[in-house]
């Protein structure tokens, strides 16, 4: 029956995989549907068995290991980024465009350079890189072991995200058994049809950040900072959002007070996390590259609109007052707001266990999200596997729900479907409120 069921799903990855195309949503979301039916069928009829789930895990992302992402067009960049990095050239320093249009940037030592540079969306080939200096160093090295094809490169870079999926199945079932927790849990992040999708099928790199991340609790747990705070700081140079988790770990380490042995452990986690980020950076730095850096990021906060939930309540609210929309005025403000409630969490909730940790950071991740102008799919992959470690569930259902997005690429281009988007909202955030007020009506944020 397992294998059945097993061989079903990997039929139906391989028609998403090789059969499906970005614009064709009814198709997409019946393909996700049953697949995430068939995962949630084989997590609670065979949980018990780990090494069957384990096999079933890794031929799922052996099925997708040839094929070509169909949901995004991201990796183009990815494989332009790696080659200038092999090349030795600093990617945060020039666009696609200036390579394309300046002959004298010798566009020749970018192999595929007109295919790749033909693959991207222009908003990728207009801006300047904002991908961290070690997942510069992921895609450098996939383009320097798949050489001048395109399709080797990605086998190698799927081949290093697997890899990093295997690293948290290890590392998260640790921690779970660490924390006397069900291991079967790990497997709603393994077996998720989301993860298998977004990570090895759309070569998106939250993969390898979370595994940097998982592999920092561990060792936080096991009261060994220092190797915990250089894989922390690995964990930011591969995507910064954990940047947000710093905060959180006041409590964790500071249980008596100002200037006590925490205190000063938390100096020292502090610093190391922050001189590893700086190292890590340092090959790139240039006032260049400063100015160019924090000019893109600040591209997600005040230009780009995608899948959000208050920022469009905001949106409509700024239309029908002043006419216009107000993205540049709640781009500053909504992260003010997230770094409010962070650091409430890190100074009035008592976060002195792993698991209280682990808590705090999911709270304030999907905060973030919740307040977020953009909320691409694959983000979603952060509260997901935190939430493993909690008793809230809420992430697993925006796994599922998180797909509806994709009705924004319809047959005639872009067109976000808001009806749809505040379903998955509606129906996510009904389900959390539940979880902290109904199901445990004792569990408070700030206790």
């Amino acid at each position: 029956m397992p294998l059945a069921l097993g061989l079903l799903a990997a039929i139906l990855y391989g028609s998403f995989a090789f059969g499906l195309v970005r614009s064709d949503f009814l198709k997409l979301i019946s393909l996700y549907i049953s697949l995430f039916f068939l995962t949630y069928t084989l997590i609670r009829m065979y949980g018990w068995n780990f090494w069957l789930l384990v096999l079933i895990g890794i031929v799922f992302r052996l099925v997708l290991l040839p094929s070509i992402p169909n949901l995004t067009q991201d990796f183009y960049r990815f494989l332009w980024d790696g080659q200038l990095v092999a090349h030795g050239t600093n990617p945060y320093l020039f666009t696609p465009e200036m390579f394309i249009n300046d002959p004298s940037l010798a566009t020749t030592k970018i192999a595929n350079a007109g295919e790749l540079f033909a693959g991207m969306s222009e908003l990728n080939a207009s801006h300047f890189s904002n991908y961290p200096p070690v997942n510069q160093l992921f895609f450098a090295i996939s383009t320097l072991l798949g050489g001048k094809s395109i399709m080797a490169s990605l086998v190698v870079m799927r081949a290093l995200l697997i890899l990093a999926d295997l690293g948290i199945l290890y590392f998260g079932k640790k921690l779970l058994e660490a924390l006397n927790l069900p291991v079967k849990q790990i497997f709603w992040y393994f077996l998720n049809p989301f993860i298998i999708i977004e990570l090895t099928g759309n070569l998106h790199f939250e993969g390898v950040m979370l595994f940097f991340l998982i592999v920092s609790l561990y060792l936080l747990h096991k009261k060994r900072w220092f190797p915990a705070a250089i894989l922390f700081a690995l964990s930011i140079s591969v995507k910064l959002i954990p940047l947000i988790f710093l905060p959180l770990f006041y409590h964790y380490f500071v249980d008596k007070g100002l200037f006590s042995k925490g205190f000063w452990t938390l100096k020292k986690f502090f610093w190391t996390v922050i001189g590893t980020v700086v190292l890590t950076f340092l090959p790139f730095y240039s006032s260049e590259f400063v100015s160019n850096f924090a000019k893109t990021i600040s591209l997600w906060f005040q230009d780009f609109e995608f899948n959000a939930s208050v920022f469009y309540i905001i949106r409509w609210v700024g239309f029908q007052i002043n006419g216009w929309d107000p993205i540049q005025t709640a781009g500053k403000i909504l992260p003010i707001i997230v770094i409010v409630f962070v650091l409430a969490l890190a100074f009035f909730r008592k976060n002195r266990s792993t698991k209280d940790l682990v808590t705090v950071m999911l709270f304030a991740i999907s905060f973030y999200l919740l307040l977020s102008t953009t909320v691409h799919p694959w983000y979603v992959a952060t509260p997901l596997l935190l939430c493993l470690f909690t008793k809230y569930r809420f992430p697993i259902l925006w796994s599922g729900m998180v797909f509806l997005s994709y009705s924004a690429y319809g047959p005639e281009g872009f067109s976000e479907n808001l009806w749809l988007v505040a379903i998955e909202y509606t129906v996510v955030i009904g389900f959390t409120v539940w979880e902290i007020f109904k199901k445990n009506p004792k569990v408070q944020l700030t206790s």
